[in-house]
């Protein structure tokens, strides 16, 4: 029996409170989450600056000791440079760069020479844009205050973090939202297994739910089989023992924009889940935010049903 997907009549009002409550959240906690993300990122701008002696001395021992770097000092010049604007100024390898950021590794295939000459073209990129107002120190060459630093310091933190605000939040979201369902669950005699521990979605205990667990699924016209993540996986307490979990996607979304782009994953993702376990399997969204009608009627006609977050109990109606 469908819970939302059959009742269009209802989408609307969902809609606005689903927004609602997604505003509200943000306003009380995004901020918080945002300004203890700025304060660690802070203290890594600090040790970037001390090994690079404040920007005086960008050599390429100290990339290659610390590709993790590289991010923080684009965000030291003015203006500010992309990774691919980084890697045509200096004209250096895209893979080195990418691989410092990403991997925070040099290439191992690389020859030592060929990353020296390659580091210090980085470096003369960074001394020559490195933002004057911001480092005041660096016309005169003298050595900063450590207020100076500190200064410094949260400017480049902010711009680090203003580039990443909008993953920030959703993580801060979707620690959120598990922890909502984590609570409704045990409140009604659920235990939480860690996935880690050998657990088997075929062999689940009933009563016991697990997140962020990789189920196994076939690939289309492939032999061989892969690990697609799912959220949340259920197993009620009540019902046969040799059925499937109930598999549970939390999303959130602070803008209607970007649902109708992402509207395609799950529909590829519960296609294949049913390619390898079947159509009964039960595949639903856990929805906070701002999710219109054409992305709840997409997702009504590849037969994905959802419950919103500012209904929890509707959880109830899964059998759970």
């Amino acid at each position: 029996m469908p819970i939302n997907s059959d009742k269009p009549q209802n989408w609307k009002s969902d809609i606005t409170l689903s927004v609602d409550f997604y505003n509200r959240w943000f306003m009380r906690f995004a901020p918080e989450a945002y300004r203890k993300t700025r304060v660690e990122t802070t203290k890594q701008v600090e040790s970037a600056l001390q090994s690079t002696d404040n920007l005086l001395d960008i050599r390429p021992e100290i990339l290659k000791d610390d590709p993790s770097v590289l991010p923080i000092l684009r965000m030291a010049t003015a203006p500010p440079i992309a990774r691919d604007r980084l890697i045509g100024l200096a004209q250096v390898s895209p893979n080195l760069v990418k691989s410092m950021e990403s991997d925070n590794r040099i290439p191992p295939q690389m020859k030592t020479s060929e990353v020296a000459a390659e580091l210090r073209k980085i470096g003369s990129v960074i001394s020559e844009l490195a933002d004057e107002d911001i480092f005041t120190w660096l016309r005169s060459k003298s050595k900063p205050t450590k207020d100076e630093v500190y200064r410094a310091s949260t400017v480049v933190a902010d711009r680090l973090c203003g580039a990443v605000a909008d993953p920030i939040i959703r993580n801060a979201q979707e620690k959120r939202q598990l922890a909502s369902v984590k609570k409704w669950l045990e409140d009604r005699g659920y235990r939480y297994i860690d996935f880690r521990h050998g657990l088997k979605m075929e062999s689940m205990e009933p009563g016991t739910f697990s997140f962020r667990f990789n189920v196994q699924v076939k690939q289309t016209g492939r032999s061989e089989q892969v690990n697609i993540p799912i959220d949340i996986i259920i197993k009620p307490l009540k019902g046969p023992k040799s059925h499937l979990p109930i598999l549970v996607e939390a999303k959130s979304a602070g803008d209607f924009a970007n649902t109708n782009k992402r509207r395609k994953e799950e529909a590829m993702k519960v296609a294949q889940l049913r390619a390898t376990y079947g159509k009964g399997v039960q595949f639903i969204l856990f929805l906070c935010g701002y999710f219109d009608s054409g992305y709840l009627g997409y997702e009504a006609a590849e037969g994905i049903d959802w419950v919103w977050e500012h209904r929890m109990e509707d959880l109830a109606k899964l059998g759970l």
